[in-house]
């Protein structure tokens, strides 16, 4: 069968939910490649195989324990899916981050927050499909309205990123006499933990909201 079952609580994660976990690590592997690479961390090929093999195979694992977790707290299985999404958005935000600073060899200043900014854009709109049709399981087709919603809270969400990345590497030193580059993706990752609790909360109870059952 296609379907699997937790018998306690009625949550259930298919075959389809673990191959795309597992296309959610294998990415995220990849991604994490170049970023490794640009903080002058010894990257050989040997290593970055195995992150991208250690990576897709914890993503499969950490869904399988969240199904099992689930059994008493059933949104702890949409968490664990947003949170997947989330890694993947955050490696493709941070990748494109480090590819824009890289090409044109600017890590602070205004420069970085326009990188910021457009590097939290590419990501979100890998989000909004993501969320949309795995995360919250929405499947009724985009509207207007729905799109407006979803720019809205992710407009807060990317001033709440964008605003904290640059404040960070901005206004703050880097930390134990790490490198700029470092310090720059430092920031980029706090900022994007901040801006994920807020657009979770926005897309489940704004965006992808469920209608409720009309009592009969």
């Amino acid at each position: 069968m296609d379907i699997q079952y937790n018998n306690s609580s009625g949550s259930l994660v298919s075959k389809k939910d673990y191959f795309l976990v597992a296309i959610i690590g294998f990415v995220s592997g990849l991604l994490i490649l170049p970023i490794i690479k640009n903080i002058k961390f010894n990257l050989t090929a040997i290593r970055g195989v195995a992150i991208v093999i250690v990576l897709t195979v914890l993503a499969i694992v950490a869904l399988w324990v969240a199904k099992i977790i689930s059994g008493k707290t059933p949104m702890i299985l949409q968490i664990a899916k947003f949170v997947a999404t989330g890694v993947l958005n955050t490696l493709l935000d941070i990748g494109v981050l480090n590819l824009l600073m890289f090409v044109f060899a600017a890590t602070s200043g205004s420069s970085y927050s326009i990188f910021k900014g457009a590097s939290f854009i590419v990501a979100n709109i890998n989000s909004y499909f993501w969320n949309k049709y795995w995360t919250f399981g929405s499947g009724k087709s985009a509207t207007t309205k729905e799109f407006g919603q979803f720019f809205a809270v992710s407009f807060v969400g990317f001033l709440i990123n964008t605003g904290i990345a640059s404040l960070i590497v901005n206004f703050m030193s880097p930390i134990g006499g790490i490198s700029v580059t470092l310090w720059a993706n430092v920031g980029a990752i706090v900022a994007t933990l901040a801006s994920l609790v807020w657009n979770f909360l926005g897309y489940k109870f704004i965006v992808f909201k469920k209608p409720q059952p009309i009592a009969v």
